[in-house]
């Protein structure tokens, strides 16, 4: 089906479990108790502003459901939970929000 033998699939898995672990070693393992530079800690307070961001503007602006055509529910949903988020500055409620945006424009269509 996909042209790859098993034992192929299998080394992968393996050679991605090592890079992860090689990754979060040189985090957790090496530094170990060392105090992080302040410059360092500034950068890495905005990686989850980045990294949500990153996973969920595919699905808004590429939905599966739709074929990958822009839909009206998603971007609606996708511009009501940042107004929420920005608004009252909590993610649960802005999360919320978006879901009944989506359900409400989602049901009039």
């Amino acid at each position: 089906m996909t042209g790859w033998s098993g034992t192929e699939i299998w080394l992968i898995i393996v050679a991605l479990g090592v890079a992860t672990y090689a990754i979060r070693f040189s985090f957790l393992g090496l530094i170990g108790n060392r105090e992080l530079p302040d410059w360092l800690l500034r950068h890495l307070r905005y990686t989850p502003v980045a990294i949500l961001p990153a996973l969920v503007t595919p699905g808004v602006l590429w939905p599966a459901g739709s074929d990958g055509a822009l839909s009206l529910p998603h971007i609606a949903a996708a511009l009501v939970a940042v107004g929420v988020g920005y608004w009252r500055k909590s993610a649960v409620l802005a999360a919320l929000c978006g879901v009944l945006a989506f359900v409400a424009v989602s049901a009039v269509l």
